[in-house]
C-alpha cells in the first residue's frame, strides 16, 4: 500500500517592524494550498501559548476587536493580515498556518 502524505507549505518573512500607531501587512505565501483548506492566522504573546486570531477560506474578514483584517488573495495563494494601529502590546509571533 502506498501512502502519500502531502505537506502545506507556508512562507513569512522572520521579522517585520513598525511604530506604534504606523499599520503593518504581514504577508504569508502558501502557493500550494488545498481548494478545502482553511487559513488560520494565530498570535503568539511573549511568555505565552499561540491563541487564534481568525480562520479563513478567501476574501477578507475583520479582526475579532476590529484591530485589523485578514484577507486572502484571489488565487488564495497568499493572506495577509493588516494591523491598522498597532500598540506596544501587539507585539508578538504572528504565525499563518493551514487545515
Amino acid at each position: 500500500i502506498a501512502v502519500a502524505v502531502v505537506r502545506a507549505q507556508v512562507e513569512q518573512k522572520p521579522s517585520l517592524e513598525t511604530t506604534e500607531g504606523t499599520g503593518i501587512n504581514i504577508t504569508c505565501l502558501h502557493p500550494k494550498i488545498q481548494s478545502s483548506e482553511l487559513i488560520y492566522w494565530y498570535q503568539q504573546l511573549p511568555g505565552r501559548g499561540p491563541e487564534l486570531l481568525v480562520s479563513i477560506h478567501r476574501d477578507s474578514k475583520k479582526l475579532p476587536d476590529s484591530a485589523g483584517h485578514v484577507w486572502v488573495s484571489v488565487d488564495r495563494s497568499s493572506s495577509a493580515l493588516w494591523l491598522a494601529e498597532p500598540r506596544r502590546g501587539d507585539a508578538a509571533v504572528y504565525y499563518c498556518a493551514l487545515g
